[in-house]
């Protein structure tokens, strides 16, 4: 219990989590839909796993997930 106490959370991280957590979430989303969507069961996988900050999100979204 001491541990808890003598560790307080920065003023900062209250704010940036929150933000880190609105910027990656709505990105998650939509390339799971696509990758879904298009049958990329690795990608689908790879997106769900790995939380990169949106960056893989992106890179598959403007990059690989194209209808043809």
């Amino acid at each position: 219990m001491e541990l808890l106490n003598s560790c307080p959370v920065s003023p900062w991280m209250t704010w940036i989590i929150p933000l880190i957590i609105l910027w990656t979430l709505p990105w998650k989303g939509v390339a799971l839909w696509r990758a879904a969507g298009n049958k990329h069961l690795a990608w689908f996988i790879c997106i769900f796993i790995f939380n990169t900050l949106a960056i893989l999100e992106i890179i598959y979204i403007f990059g690989f997930s194209r209808k043809k």
